[in-house]
């Protein structure tokens, strides 16, 4: 699978996600260039999760660092973001089938 775009609300906002699936069997969370989580489905709770931060592999990537400067949303990985994120893979996945 390539990489590809989601638009996920956040708040009042709307913010563009990039998606990145990997060898590993999850997906990286990118925003503003940089990894901000990745997340993975899990069969036996039938549930998307946030993969431990230690256990992604960057890669050329850097980490997201939010920047008070910037004049963007500040997103984190929260449990109904991972959940919103996830249905789009989903749905995705079953649209190239």
């Amino acid at each position: 699978m390539e990489p590809f775009n989601i638009r996920v609300g956040f708040g009042k906002n709307e913010v563009t996600l990039t998606i990145l699936p990997t060898e590993e069997g999850y997906y990286k969370v990118i925003y503003y260039g940089g990894i901000l989580g990745a997340i993975q489905y899990l069969k036996d709770t039938d549930s998307w999760e946030q993969v431990p931060p230690e256990d992604v592999i960057a890669g050329d990537l850097p980490l997201y660092r939010p920047d008070l400067e910037e004049e963007r949303t500040e997103i984190e990985l929260t449990e109904q973001m991972i959940e919103e994120i996830g249905e789009e893979i989903t749905l995705l996945k079953k649209s190239k089938e």
